[in-house]
């Protein structure tokens, strides 16, 4: 018994660090949300965009690891100087590119309280609270946006946390392309067709490469100015037949509520029934778009979701909920559980084996997963209904103030009808002396967008709609108000004063 003692005491000895000691960790976390508190109270002081060059780090880190250990504040000391120029900060008042990241108190308290219990919630045995809470508030949340009771769990359907839209869309595709194939035969894959409009953002065609589509059978449907980039239903039907003609197998339609370049929102009721009559799976992307349709004025966006088979937005564009959180509702949960559950002997469990409960391994891509619906579950109780309304009621209100901004000064025009908090405007062909010809134009306007980032002052990005290159501002994040979008609207005349200047002199 004493030489196990002895043993034990040896091996104590040689293993003596805990890198999860509680008082370490408490003088610590201090350290470190003070540090962040810091960079939100002065992030609108730095450049919005990065500043540094390709292989900036590289060349002021060390080439390999230390030995010895360093302290936390020698840590944040490189973090400051070193990793702060690269950033660029999402979550600057000042940011108005892509969509919008939202943060929030309740957000990243929930982050970080999942990443503090740090459980693997693969199956419902795996930590119980993680997957029925997911439960309750994909529920909670489909109940505000008025989705049908057949996507939730009370009513025979059910949601799920993904990470992003990419996982969502490939996860559903990858049901609808099983389902059919049980039905056709394996053989018959590449028969399988895909539609989509050529506004529908870039996952969809990511998701059906891995997925094993043709490429071939992959359809992106022409869109115009005329019906403000949505996707035709008359467009669809006819490429659908033209595919049914031929042999194929039309199998999976994605519409947009909120497209990347312009948040142009599909008709949904229409493209639903075209669908529908050729037994096609619909997909609605609302990734950015959709957490406004909590608000009642919004809702009829999603007007035709009822006769969808899946639905997703992102928490963490537009709803204050931190990177990653995908959600995504399914009328057939048993349609991804046939495609995507393993069950090897080692994750047994009688819960499972009863069927009554959630393993939502077999609902996603990756077997582990982490406790994502903490966050939504801090987001939706630390701010209730009335205020997430509010949240996106305001971006919307900065929104029609900025277009109304571009409208009144007669060098710019918005290109196309503004729907939500974004809006897409040019320098117009007319405040250009001489510079009549389009793609002409669209290098001015290209000007425009890197000479306002490279200021550093305010961040934007921008799409081509039709051929015509367009600014895209956007607005959602938590800190932007409306002074930042007034202040972020003489930055751009400024720059677009200058540059008319410049080419006019140049000729």
């Amino acid at each position: 018994m004493g030489s196990i003692e002895n043993l034990t005491q040896n091996l104590a000895s040689r293993f003596p660090m805990n890198t999860l000691e509680p008082e370490e960790f408490r003088r610590q976390g201090h350290l470190m949300i003070d540090f962040l508190a810091d960079y939100y109270g002065k992030v609108e002081n730095y450049p919005v965009r990065s500043q540094v060059s390709p292989g900036y780090l590289g060349e002021i880190l060390p080439e390999s690891a230390p030995y010895n250990p360093e302290s936390l504040e020698t840590i944040l000391q490189d973090v400051q100087t070193k990793i702060i120029p690269g950033i660029t900060h999402w979550q600057s008042p000042n940011f108005f590119a892509y969509f919008p990241s939202s943060g929030s108190t309740a957000g990243f308290l929930g982050e970080m309280l999942s990443t503090g219990f740090n459980v693997v919630g693969f199956n419902w045995m795996g930590s119980p609270a993680a997957t029925e809470l997911e439960n309750i508030v994909t529920d909670w949340f489909g109940k505000m946006l008025q989705l049908p009771k057949s996507f939730l769990f009370s009513g025979g359907g059910g949601g799920v946390l993904q990470g992003t839209t990419c996982e969502a869309i490939l996860c559903t595709l990858v049901a609808a392309r099983d389902k059919n194939l049980r039905q056709h035969g394996m053989d018959n894959i590449g028969k399988l067709v895909v539609y989509c409009s050529d506004q529908t953002h870039a996952a969809m065609q990511k998701a059906a490469k891995i997925a094993g589509m043709n490429p071939k059978n992959f359809r992106a449907i022409e869109t115009s100015k005329s019906s403000n980039f949505q996707l035709s239903p008359k467009r669809l039907e006819s490429a659908i037949l033209y595919d049914v003609q031929n042999g194929l197998i039309p199998l999976y339609l994605c519409a947009t509520v909120g497209t990347t370049s312009s948040t142009a929102v599909d008709p949904l009721t229409s493209l639903t029934e075209v669908a529908k009559k050729y037994e096609v799976w619909v997909h609605v992307d609302a990734a950015f778009a959709g957490s406004a349709c909590i608000c009642p004025e919004f809702r009829q966006y999603l007007d035709g979701v009822e006769n969808a088979d899946s639905f997703s937005l992102n928490a963490h564009k537009w709803f204050l909920t931190t990177l990653d959180c995908c959600c995504l509702w399914v009328k057939n949960p048993s349609a991804l559980i046939k495609s995507l559950s393993t069950n090897p002997e080692y994750l047994r469990n009688n819960a499972s084996e009863t069927n009554k409960v959630v393993d939502y391994k077999d609902w996603q891509i990756m077997l582990s997963r982490r406790f994502r619906a903490l966050k939504l579950w801090f987001v939706l109780r630390s701010y209730g209904v009335g205020q997430l309304r509010e949240f996106i009621r305001g971006h919307v209100g900065m929104a029609e103030y900025f277009e109304g901004l571009v409208a009144m000064d007669k060098r710019f025009e918005v290109v196309v009808p503004r729907v939500f908090s974004m809006v897409c405007f040019r320098i117009k062909p007319s405040a250009i002396i001489g510079k009549n010809d389009e793609n002409e134009v669209n290098e001015i306007n290209r000007k425009l967008l890197e000479s306002v980032n490279e200021s550093g002052r305010i961040y934007v990005s921008h799409t081509v709609l039709g051929g015509v290159y367009v600014i895209r501002f956007a607005i959602g994040g938590t800190l932007t108000d409306i002074n930042h979008v007034s202040e972020a609207w003489k930055v751009v005349q400024d720059h677009a004063g200058a540059l008319i200047v410049d080419t006019f002199m140049s000729k």
